[in-house]
C-alpha cells in the first residue's frame, strides 16, 4: 500500500484525493531573435514532445476467488514479481481493506468491498495514481435502473464495479452478478445490471476512452467455452447474457484477446471439479475490453493459464500509443 492513501469511498461516492495533474505537450522554448539571426535566419518550430500525452500501460485483470487465500500461499506475490503490472485489477477479493496485509511498494490502492462480509469485491491496485477513484454507478443510475432482484438481493451494495480516472483514458473493473444454476438472476442480469453497465462506461466514454475489464460471467460465442452445446440455457450461456455482451461490442468496445487470437481452447476459468483445469475443459469469462479509438494502441492481449490460486487465471492488455 502505498503511504498516504486513504481507504475507498463507500459505494457510490466519489472517493479519493486528487493529485495534480498536467496533461499536455511540452515545446522547447522559442529562441531569442537575436539566436535566429546567428543561425543564419534558418530556424524551424522544433517538434512537440508528446511524451506526456502517451499511454503505456500493462494491465492485468484477474478474479482472485479470495485475495487472503491467494495471498496466504504466496501466489499473489509471486504473480506480481514476474508480471509487475502497470495496473492490476481484481474481483471476488471477498475481503475489506486492511483485513489483510499486502506489501506493494510503488502501488496505490483501492477497495470497493461489498456490504456481506467476505463476498464479491473488487480492487485495483495502480502504479500512477490516479486523478479519481469512483465506487459504484453514479447516484442518478439508481433511478434509471432497479439492481435489487426479487429476493431483494441489492447488486449495488456488492462491490462489483471500480472506475479509475487517469490522464488519458478511464480504467472500470468490474465483477458481473452471476445468473445462478436456478437463473434467479437472469432478470436482473439482463434488463438491469448488463444495461447499467454499458450506460456507465458510454457516460464515461464522453471524457476519455475507457478500458473495462473483469469477469463478465458469460461465454460470448461457442468458441469460448469447451463444451457449447450442452451449456446452452445453463447460467453464463444463456441468450439473454450473450446478448448483453453483445451490446457492449454493438456499442464500439473491442474484445481485445479477439484482435490476436482466433479459435475455442482458450479459456479463463474452470471448474474446480473432475480435474477440469488439467484437461482445459473451460470457459472464457474474463475479458479486457476497450473503446474503438484505443483499437490501434492495443499491441497485445493474452490469456494466463499458468498463474494459479484461484478458479480464474488472469487476463491481459498491453497498451502503447
Amino acid at each position: 500500500m502505498a503511504a498516504g492513501d486513504s481507504a475507498a469511498a463507500p459505494a457510490g461516492r466519489r472517493a479519493v484525493n486528487r493529485p495534480e495533474t498536467r496533461d499536455y505537450c511540452e515545446r522547447p522554448p522559442l529562441p531569442r531573435p537575436r539566436d535566429i539571426a546567428k543561425a543564419g535566419g534558418n530556424w524551424t518550430i522544433p517538434p512537440l514532445d508528446d511524451s506526456k500525452n502517451a499511454i503505456r500501460m500493462k494491465l492485468y485483470s484477474w478474479n482472485v476467488n479470495g485475495i487472503r487465500s491467494v495471498v496466504k500461499k504466496g501466489l499473489f506475490q509471486s504473480f506480481i514479481k514476474a508480471q509487475r503490472p502497470d495496473i492490476l485489477c481484481l474481483q471476488e477479493t471477498k475481503a475489506e481493506r486492511g483485513q489483510i496485509e499486502i506489501d506493494l511498494p510503488g502501488y496505490h490502492e483501492y477497495w470497493n468491498s461489498a456490504v456481506k462480509k467476505g463476498y464479491s469485491g473488487t480492487a485495483i491496485f495502480s502504479r500512477e495514481k490516479p486523478i479519481q477513484v469512483v465506487n459504484g454507478f453514479p447516484h442518478e443510475f439508481a433511478t434509471r435502473f432497479r439492481f435489487a432482484d426479487e429476493l431483494e438481493r441489492d447488486s449495488s451494495e456488492e462491490g462489483r464495479v471500480i472506475s479509475a480516472e487517469f490522464p488519458k483514458l478511464h480504467v472500470v473493473t468490474v465483477y458481473t452478478p452471476n445468473a445462478k444454476d436456478d437463473l434467479s438472476r437472469l432478470a436482473l442480469r439482463h434488463k438491469q445490471w448488463d444495461p447499467a453497465f454499458l450506460a456507465y462506461c458510454k457516460q464515461l466514454e464522453k471524457t476519455k476512452p475507457v478500458v473495462f475489464c473483469g469477469d463478465l460471467n458469460v461465454a460470448h460465442t461457442e468458441l469460448d467455452l469447451a463444451h457449447p452445446k450442452s451449456n446452452r440455457g445453463k447460467k453464463g450461456f444463456t441468450q439473454e447474457e450473450r446478448a448483453g455482451f453483445q451490446q457492449l461490442v454493438d456499442a464500439g468496445f473491442i474484445d481485445t484477446f479477439r484482435l490476436f487470437t482466433q479459435g475455442n481452447g482458450h479459456y479463463t476459468w474452470w471448474s474446480p471439479f473432475a480435474g477440469s483445469r488439467a484437461r482445459n475443459v473451460g470457459w472464457r469469462i474474463d475479458y479486457v475490453m476497450v473503446s474503438e479509438s484505443l483499437r490501434k494502441a492495443v499491441k497485445a492481449a493474452a490469456i494466463h493459464p499458468d498463474v494459479m490460486g484461484s478458479d480464474h487465471c488472469p487476463v491481459s492488455v498491453t497498451l502503447d500509443a
